[in-house]
């Protein structure tokens, strides 16, 4: 049998100079992939976090936002069973506190901002009439945001019983399984107005194709908006971004939206 216990020491002397990287060798490190960080936002803020998130990756560009819109009920159910994301925006502030309080959060929610309730509609003029429009014979359908799960659908029930409203519209009410569908069914001709958020009236879509009444604060309770890093969030990047939302970049792209911001 050939005996190779001589090869050894030959082969060892070789790695090093295999191995490492000569004076002229310029082959460049292989890239960092970026860190996703797993947002789950409240539908009223689909052009807004856009903005936002633009800018954050300008600022960080080795943390990639992957965001999901929808219905902050039902992203707070999804949270509690599991969903893996690492901060939830939501549309109101009781369900992060829920969230906190069963121990699914790594710290305390924090408000961003307050939102607001307008009467959109893209046939008629909410800004002659007012809310009373709901009443008009040509409002042969009217769309809010389903206030089983959607805060902005709780709110616009507030404002249609502060009028004595609701149960004159109750029957003619449809009703979308967020705030971005609610004001879809405005927008294509499914329904004939629209509860809808201010901030979605103000985008660029919407603001080309319709007009809208802004319900006055007293007609409901505020709509304090908070967000939540939560529990297995990627901790760095997350804070990242916590501290984001709080700069003055952030703050003006909320404002631009219509909505309200915490002191």
């Amino acid at each position: 049998m050939l005996r190779l216990s001589w090869l050894w020491p030959v082969l060892l002397s070789l790695l090093p100079a295999c191995s490492a990287p000569s004076a002229d060798d310029h082959t460049a490190p292989p890239a960092t992939a970026p860190v996703i960080l797993r947002v789950a936002a409240a539908a009223d803020l689909r052009y807004a976090l856009d903005s936002l998130v633009a800018v954050f990756g300008r600022q960080q560009p080795g943390v990639q936002v992957a965001v999901t819109y929808g219905s902050s009920g039902k992203f707070y159910e999804q949270i509690r069973h599991g969903a893996p994301f690492d901060v939830f925006f939501s549309a109101d502030s009781d369900y992060p506190r829920q969230l906190q309080e069963q121990g699914l959060t790594a710290a305390a929610p924090v408000p961003y901002a307050t939102g607001q309730l307008v009467l959109w509609s893209k046939t008629l003029n909410p800004a002659a009439q007012g809310i009373r429009m709901v009443l008009d014979p040509r409002v042969h359908k009217l769309a809010i945001a389903n206030p089983a799960h959607a805060p902005y659908g709780k709110k616009a029930v507030e404002i249609l019983r502060h009028y004595h409203l609701y149960d004159q519209v109750q029957s003619r009410l449809v009703l979308g399984e967020n705030i971005a569908q609610t004001a879809n069914y405005a927008v294509t001709g499914a329904a004939d107005a629209g509860l809808i958020a201010l901030a979605l009236a103000l985008s660029p879509e919407l603001k080309a194709q319709g007009r809208y009444f802004v319900v006055p604060p007293e007609a409901y309770s505020p709509l304090l908006q908070s967000f939540v890093v939560l529990k297995n969030a990627s901790a760095q990047p997350a804070a990242r971004l916590a501290a984001f939302v709080g700069s003055a970049p952030a703050r003006r792209v909320l404002q631009a939206y219509g909505f309200t911001l915490p002191r």
